[in-house]
Order: structure tokens, then sequence, then C-alpha cells
């Protein structure tokens, strides 16, 4: 019998509640994983123990590796439904560096030390040697993105696989943190046909269409491409296509000082250590082994030395995307991932050079993007809570928006509609379920939704005749 995500939490929570009464001295997360035979990861384990305390079953005493959980002495009794609502309360679960890094840099900018680029952070890091990732993470996430026949298959075998998919995912959800507003269907729209949004500007679209081409390049290029200057700089130019001042800019290291919106970090202004930097960047990325070390690498190095006049972020995103596409490795698609905890975490790298809430956030989004594309993972995947709670309201949807043809404009305005109807911290992603849901649907899988052939026949060619 396969567990529900949720079931099986609950079944690891239970034995992580048996398992305390042996330890009445209090005992580490470390120690709770040997002692329960638990299959997990450290972090998993961290936020299994913070739901024991949300519920005030557990007690955190001690600081950092010192740090004991305990019983807590309570008469409370807790139903299946409230644990339901512990499990699901928070999506990424923080470590408590993390959290400190956020707190850390959430606080007024007046209140937050003015730092400059300290190049120290890049030059003490050594290959292979030193590790922003722990080797159960990187153990974990290689059986979470593996793919079938992986390593035995040409550089970009799986990425092509997927492409069409990858590029409306990649190109949005990118797109999404640099604070784009168009819809996951008006980027499926614009891609496929080339048709701009009513009411955004041009230049979201221009930024959704080099996402495309940076895309492309780096999956037709696979096995060719590299941590090197020829492919970091055409990415740029690619990103930044039409969306710079100086037409000469893109693909081009800056020559002048930048600034960060809502940050005390200041980047080098000296264009010889720009490009000194970047150089060692691209040497340390490529001397790294293992695939998701070097993504993480270079999601924190690239946006901290900002050696592009703009578009540093977009360029690292796409730019962690190329060992895993060398690999043929499910690709980082950034699914879900929030603006705010991304923009936190790399604040904490900017102003504070702490990586922990950024590496949550990586973590958490690679595991989602393993999510995304789990039909052609080697095991079958556990169904996605989030779907199952907006299950009746997925259904209907989608059997409205294909029995009644709508368009692809009058379907967005339904679900935008729809969305209003639930709570706010789950809109965003609820309107994307049910655009996603619409650009899977296809012959083998609309009876799914009691729709007749003849319903789905004239609703599919509608859309894409749009």
């Amino acid at each position: 019998m396969v567990l529900s995500n949720k079931a099986k939490i609950n079944r690891e929570l239970e034995l992580i509640r048996g398992t305390m009464s042996n330890f009445p001295e209090g005992a580490s997360a470390e120690e709770l994983i040997k002692a329960t035979g638990l299959q997990i990861a450290l972090r998993t384990m961290h936020r299994r123990l913070q739901i024991l305390i949300d519920r005030q079953e557990l007690k955190l005493v001690g600081e950092k590796r010192a740090a004991k959980y305990l019983l807590a002495k309570t008469d409370h009794s807790v139903s299946l439904q409230e644990n339901d609502a512990a499990v699901s309360k928070q999506s990424i679960q923080l470590s408590e560096e993390a959290t400190t890094i956020r707190n850390d840099v959430s606080k007024p900018l007046h209140e937050r030390k003015p730092v400059d680029y300290n190049r120290s952070f890049l030059d003490q890091y050594r290959p292979n040697i030193d590790y922003y990732l722990s080797k159960s993470e990187r153990e974990l996430l290689a059986k979470e993105t593996a793919t079938p026949g992986g390593e035995q298959q040409p550089a970009g075998t799986y990425a092509k696989h997927i492409l069409q998919r990858l590029l409306i995912d990649l190109s949005w959800n990118s797109s999404r943190l640099e604070g784009n507003t168009y819809s996951l269907l008006d980027t499926e729209r614009l891609l496929a046909q080339g048709e701009e949004a009513a009411g955004k500007s041009g230049a979201e679209a221009q930024m959704i269409l080099n996402h495309k081409d940076a895309i492309e390049f780096l999956v037709s290029g696979a096995g060719e491409i590299g941590f090197n200057r020829h492919t970091v700089l055409n990415l740029h130019g690619l990103l930044a296509n039409d969306l710079l001042p100086d037409p000469a800019a893109p693909g081009r290291l800056r020559s002048f000082a930048v600034g960060i919106r809502n940050s005390a970090y200041t980047p080098t202004p000296i264009p010889q250590l720009i490009e000194e930097m970047f150089e060692l960047i691209l040497a340390k990325a490529s001397a790294i082994r293992d695939p998701h070390e070097q993504a993480f690498f270079v999601m924190i190095h690239l946006p901290y030395l900002q050696p592009f006049d703009d578009v540093n972020k977009r360029v690292s995103r796409l730019a962690a995307n190329i060992p895993l596409i060398e690999h043929n490795m499910i690709p980082l698609s950034f699914v879900d991932v929030p603006e705010d905890l991304y923009i936190q975490g790399l604040l904490g790298v900017y102003e504070l050079n702490r990586v922990e809430l950024l590496k949550d956030v990586f973590l958490w989004a690679c595991e989602r993007s393993a999510d995304r594309y789990a039909m052609v993972r080697q095991t079958v995947g556990e169904p996605n809570p989030f779907r199952m709670k907006y299950r009746k309201e997925l259904q209907r949807l989608v059997t409205e928006i294909v029995s009644q043809n709508l368009s692809r404009e009058k379907a967005g305005l339904v679900i935008q509609e729809s969305s209003l109807k639930v709570p706010e911290e789950d809109k965003a992603r609820f309107r994307e379920l049910v655009e996603t849901e619409l650009l899977s649907l296809h012959e083998g899988n609309f009876v799914r939704y009691r729709i007749s052939p003849m319903e789905f026949a004239k609703w599919e060619n509608a859309w894409q005749r749009e």
C-alpha cells in the first residue's frame, strides 16, 4: 500500500515521539535518525522535530551542536486534523541558522551594517574539499533528481525529452522571481503563439522570450557548454537581450559601480577585480565534481560578485542548470519558490556571507522540481498534498473550462476569480495548479474530468489555433 504524503509524515512523527521515551536526558537529531531507523536526511528530521515542537510535544534545549530534543510534559491530545495542519503549515521548513539569517536581513536597512565585496569568501573555498551541501544532502539530491538511464545517455537527453514543459516552467518561474506578472497561461501562449498578454509591458514579454532562448542554448549545447567564459557571457547576452539601456552591455562584464536595492551590500566597482573573480568562479565551478554542489556554488557566487550591469540573478539560476542538464538529472525549474525567501537568502549571502537560508530554499526547490517531473522518475511519487487539498476545485474548474470551450483569456479570468475563494497564501499556487493541469491535458488523460471526446477535441482544436 502506498501511503499519502501526510500519512507517511504522521507515521514518522509517531515513531519519533515513541522513540523519545528512550532518551530521558534528550537526544540530538542525528541520534534520533539512528534510533528510529528512518531513512531520511538530517534536514528532513529537523522538519519533523519542528512539527512536534509546534505541537508542544517536544522542546529544544541548548544551541547548535549542543542542541537536544526533550519530551515536553503536556496533557494536550492532538487530533489527526490538527496534525495535518501542523505538517502543511509552512511549505519550507527553515533550519535554526536559516531563521537567524532571515531575521537579520529583515531588519530595517539602517540597522544593518554596510559591507563591501569580500574576496576571501570565494578565495577560501576549495573544490571537492569544502562543501556548501553536506554529504547526506548531496546523496539525497542525487537520488531525488536521478532519471532512468541518465548517466548512460548523452548529455542533455533528459532535458531534450521534457524541453517544451521545461521552457514554460523555467521561463515563467525565473521571470516570476524578478517580479514579472505574466501568468503561467500567459507564458505558454507567448512561447507557443508569440502572443503578448494584454495589459502587460513589452519588457515582461521580452524577459520571458529571453529565457526561452537561453534555455534552448543550454539544452541544445549540452555536452559542449560548461562553466567557461563563452557559455556564461553568452548566457547573459541572451537573458539581457533588449533589456539594458546600453545595447553593448549584454554579454559584457561591467566596468562601473552598481548598487543593490534594499541591501546594505555594495558590490566591488573595480573592473580588474570583477574580471579576476569572475574567472576564479568559473575555474572553481568547473573543478567541482558533484553536480548539485556546482549548481549551488554558482547560485551563491555569481550574484554575490554581480559581474554584469544587471540580470545577474537570472544568469545564476539558469547557470545552475548546466551540470544538471549535463548529467541528465531533473533540472531546477524553481517551481513554487517563494520570492521573499529567495531574496532573503541572497541577502544573507550579500551581507553576512552566510548560505544556510539560500541552501534551504535551494534544497526545497530541487525537491519541488523533482516532484514536477515525477512521471519519468524511477520510482512512483506520492500524491501531492496541495493537489489533494484542492482536488474538488481543480475538478470543477478544468471540467468547466473544457466543456464550455473557454478561450485562454476567458479561462485565465475564471481561474483568477476562483482563486479569490482560497486562502491568501495559496492563491498563486492554486492558479498555477489549475493552469498546469490544463497545459498537461491530452487524449490519454482527459476522461478523469468527465469530459466527452467531442468536448475535448473541440476545446483542444480551439486552444491550438489561439
